[in-house]
């Protein structure tokens, strides 16, 4: 690989942690409701915290506005940075770069000490990208655990594992290839990111104190969140 290609894979990684690293949770709290929500709920400020603490609207809000900043650069920045590398396996591997970046940078955004969310709807908006079927198996998965205990925390770990396991059988037998390494490593890294996320709801699930789907949203006077990483959603 030469400089030029050198070049063009870093750009594409520091743009794309940039664009994950948007915490609109955060944004959405402070601009519409004047509410920090890393200071209240759980802590988190991923969707489902959102919903909880300003609203079932806002998290909705909150979910689409996290999923698209997986999607669109993904989409968009390899195409726009990588195209006019030649070799298909190339710009399969840029695009992948995109997809972990991001995601990286919702999980940790610079402009938030590192803190952020649990990947779960930037992670939906890169798979719509990179492996459409992988999100289908996800959902399926997602939402017959939800239906069946509750929690959404297990439900992303679920669904998390189920699209990892999907990728590697479909890359099976020969799963780091020269042509596919790189969405083998995806397939292996990210469930496990979003797992390490989750290690807060673990600790809860194991000792029964992990509220369910049907808890009552939290209102801003609620007490704040016992730990930075005490999140969830």
């Amino acid at each position: 690989m030469n400089f030029y290609a050198t070049l063009q894979l870093v750009t594409l990684a520091v743009i794309s942690y940039f664009c994950g690293s948007i915490p609109f949770g955060f944004i959405i709290g402070k601009t519409f409701k004047r509410i920090d929500l890393r200071q209240h709920g759980s802590g988190n400020i991923g969707a489902t915290n959102a919903g909880r603490v300003l609203g079932h609207k806002w998290g909705l809000i909150c979910l689409i506005l996290d999923a698209l900043k997986g999607l669109v650069p993904v989409a968009a920045l390899p195409q726009l940075l990588c195209a006019s590398v030649s070799g298909s396996s190339f710009l399969d591997h840029a695009t992948i770069l995109a997809g972990i970046m991001t995601i990286v940078g919702h999980m940790f955004p610079c402009w938030l000490g590192f803190r952020g969310g649990k990947g779960v709807a930037t992670s939906l908006g890169v798979l719509l990208i990179i492996s459409p079927w992988g999100v289908l198996v996800a959902a399926i998965l997602f939402f017959s655990c939800l239906f069946a205990t509750r929690y959404v925390s297990l439900s992303s770990m679920i669904a998390a594992t189920g699209f990892g396991s999907y990728e590697l059988i479909q890359l099976w037998p020969t799963p780091f290839s020269q042509a596919t390494w790189s969405r083998a490593a995806f397939a292996i890294m990210v469930p496990a990111l979003i797992i390490v996320q989750h290690r807060s709801n673990i600790r809860r699930l194991l000792t029964g104190q992990e509220p369910p789907l049907t808890r009552r949203k939290e209102s801003a006077n609620d007490s704040p969140a016992e730990t930075p990483e005490n999140t969830e959603g």
